[in-house]
């Protein structure tokens, strides 16, 4: 089942944000986004893990989501499910805890290192780059690959039954046997909807993704300043043009972003003095709007201004 439930008074607002887009970014196509948004009316989120993971999925927030079920590239918000399946990779014993797997952990969701997310899916699959292969050994590689893809089907999650998750983040992109894995027409590439974000980003927050304990771990590495000099002193911060550029500066952020010439995505949660806690997740696709660092930010100050009527 639905891991959210639909509202009326959501519904009116969340349509009411969609005109506000529409009229604010008229050139923006109605195929070019996709979001979803969660509100927390009971304080069961982020709390450290202090419900068993039976009760936290008995609990339904409301939300509202609009094609929440569309496949989209997903560029590096992806590295967010390469984050849980690392973890719950070691809570197993199937991979070795080392110092520089945690730095590329880090880097990978921290700094949003490409390189960093490489070794992550190597370990994970036991998979390396390389020239191309052949037959046998290349079927062997390409199920290796799927093995996130596997992990993530076992959590039987009717979110998850579309994605695709197999392949590595790149700067100038895949050669050899990686872009061989893509498919001559880039079929195989990665792909993601916004309610599966969603949902992975929600399990986190509620401390039920692999373990309480993992989960903090993965919120402290998701956790965004909202510092001015910091945000300034880091041009690549992963807040400015981002949902983050939205909110207040008193918010309180966790979030992965991703962006490329053809994308521009985020996926976030938000505790605010003001409102009740809520998770948002915006896909945009499209060239111009994807160098627009001001579309995501006018969302989400769209969202906040909502979520503010919600708890006044």
């Amino acid at each position: 089942m639905p891991f959210f439930k639909k509202e009326a008074q959501l519904e009116l607002q969340g349509d009411r944000i969609l005109d506000a887009i529409w009229k604010a970014y008229p050139k923006l196509a109605k195929n070019q986004l996709a979001l979803t948004w969660i509100v927390y009316d009971q304080p069961f989120i982020n709390t450290g893990g202090a419900l068993k993971s039976t009760e936290f999925w008995s609990r339904i927030p409301r939300g509202f989501s609009y094609r929440g079920v569309e496949c989209i590239y997903p560029a590096s918000v992806v590295k967010l499910f390469y984050l849980v399946a690392a973890h719950e990779w070691l809570e197993q014993g199937m991979i070795p805890a080392s110092s520089e797997l945690d730095r590329a952990m880090n880097d990978m969701i921290v700094d949003s290192s490409n390189d960093g997310t490489g070794l992550v899916v190597d370990m994970l699959t036991g998979t390396t780059s390389g020239p191309d292969l052949a037959g046998g050994p290349f079927e062997t590689w390409k199920h290796q690959r799927n093995l996130v893809n596997r992990y993530l089907q076992s959590l039987q999650w009717e979110e998850l039954n579309s994605i695709n998750v197999c392949q590595k983040t790149w700067s100038d992109g895949p050669y050899g046997r990686e872009r061989a894995f893509y498919g001559e027409r880039l079929g195989n590439r990665n792909s993601l909807t916004t309610d599966a974000t969603t949902r992975m980003l929600h399990a986190i927050v509620g401390g039920v993704a692999v373990s309480s304990t993992r989960s903090q771990s993965m919120m402290d590495t998701l956790a965004r300043s909202m510092d001015p000099a910091v945000l300034k002193a880091d041009p690549e911060n992963q807040v400015t043009g981002f949902l983050g550029d939205g909110l207040p500066i008193h918010a309180r952020l966790w979030s992965k972003a991703g962006w490329m010439s053809q994308a521009r995505h985020d996926t976030a949660y938000i505790e605010t003095s003001d409102t009740l806690p809520y998770l948002l997740t915006v896909f945009t696709e499209g060239k111009e709007n994807s160098h627009d660092e001001t579309l995501l930010p006018f969302i989400s100050q769209q969202i906040y201004a909502e979520m503010r009527s919600i708890s006044n």
